[in-house]
Parts: C-alpha cells; sequence; structure tokens
C-alpha cells in the first residue's frame, strides 16, 4: 500500500470514530481531527499489541479476545487523544459499532497485506 492509501485509510477510520461517536453513548469525540490522530493511535497501540502477543490477541483478531482488546486499545487511546471521552461501557460498544461497520467495510489489516505480499 502507497503513501496515499494509508492516508485515505486513516481518514476513512477517523470518519467511521466520528460516525461511532454520534451513535454510541458515553464515547464523544471533538471532531475530525481528533478522530483522525484517534485513529493513528489506535493503529500504532493496535500494532503494538500485534507484535508483542501476535495475530490472534490483536484488535483485529476475531472473536471475544479481539473484541475486548479492541474495547481496551479504544480506552487506553482516549488518554493519548486530546477532545476524546471514552467510558469502559462507550468503548465495549464502541468496539462492537466498529465491528459491525467492519462487517460490511472490511479493510485488510498490516498483518494480512504482509501475508498476502501487497506491502511494497
Amino acid at each position: 500500500m502507497n503513501f496515499l492509501g494509508h492516508i485515505v485509510r486513516f481518514v476513512v477510520a477517523a470518519l467511521v470514530l466520528m460516525l461511532v461517536g454520534f451513535i454510541v453513548p458515553q464515547f464523544t469525540i471533538g471532531g475530525f481531527w481528533s478522530a483522525f490522530f484517534m485513529a493513528l493511535v489506535i493503529a500504532a497501540i493496535g500494532w503494538i499489541v500485534e507484535s508483542i502477543f501476535g495475530t490472534k490477541v490483536s484488535p483485529f483478531g476475531r472473536g471475544i479476545i479481539g473484541f475486548l482488546v479492541s474495547a481496551l486499545v479504544i480506552w487506553l487511546a482516549q488518554f493519548i487523544v486530546s477532545g476524546v471521552a471514552v467510558t469502559w461501557l462507550g468503548a465495549l460498544l464502541a468496539a462492537l459499532v466498529i465491528g459491525i461497520i467492519d462487517l460490511f467495510i472490511p479493510v485488510s489489516t498490516p498483518y494480512d497485506a504482509a501475508k498476502k505480499g501487497d506491502v511494497k
């Protein structure tokens, strides 16, 4: 994936986070730039978790463990990005809504892209 592809991916993730902030109670996001930086932080924390624990325990993983790790990553990211406030329940609901959106708009993870040989 080239640089422009990464930018588009983070813009789409920011738009999804803004939608989640509109739908989910106890999950507030200040605006587009807060959502964009939140997407960057979530990707960075997800990459760290995936590199330490493997793909089965990553936020991109499927199942209950991936769901709980996603909620934890969302909750932790609020402490890094200003303009974002998330409770535990808000993080769980946001992870659920993001998971449902991911069913309809699937995005390949960095792990999948490397496995397919798409990374340049």
